[in-house]
């Protein structure tokens, strides 16, 4: 299993348990998922990144590529590889978890939340120049 779907795993054992029981092979289907996030980075990186500009430095380009990887990487990570809120608010065994655990679960969902914003408004201005240099 890679790096997305280990994550994925073990965000949603702790975000999500009762849906998490729910999957019959969790180790198969995170694996599966996994390598699906993988091909999706991998598809999106590219399009963040966008075309070569005229001009660009071996090193613009490598930070370039590297940002461009690490902001896909979020959002297959929020798109994908963390379960809705639906399916983590109504968990009933958050009753039964500990405080801290409760908390951490809480700040995961504000900070998920926090990132789709800022992902879209990325996205937005990744548009918006890729149609000011057209």
């Amino acid at each position: 299993m890679n790096k997305y779907g280990k994550f994925a795993q073990e965000t949603w054992k702790m975000t999500a348990p009762s849906q998490y029981a729910l999957i019959p092979d969790p180790e198969e289907w995170f694996r599966k998922l996994g390598e699906e996030a993988m091909r999706q980075v991998g598809e999106l990186q590219y399009q963040i990144a966008g075309p070569d500009p005229e001009g660009e430095m071996y090193l613009e380009k490598v930070g370039r590529l590297n940002a461009s990887r690490m902001q896909a990487e979020e959002i297959v990570r929020v798109e994908m590889l963390t379960p809705d809120e639906t399916e983590t608010e109504g968990d009933d065994s958050d009753e039964e978890m500990p405080e801290s655990t409760r908390l951490m679960h809480e700040i995961i969902q504000s900070f998920n939340h926090g990132y789709q914003e800022d992902l879209e408004n990325l996205r937005a201005e990744e548009l918006d120049r890729d149609n000011q240099r057209q």
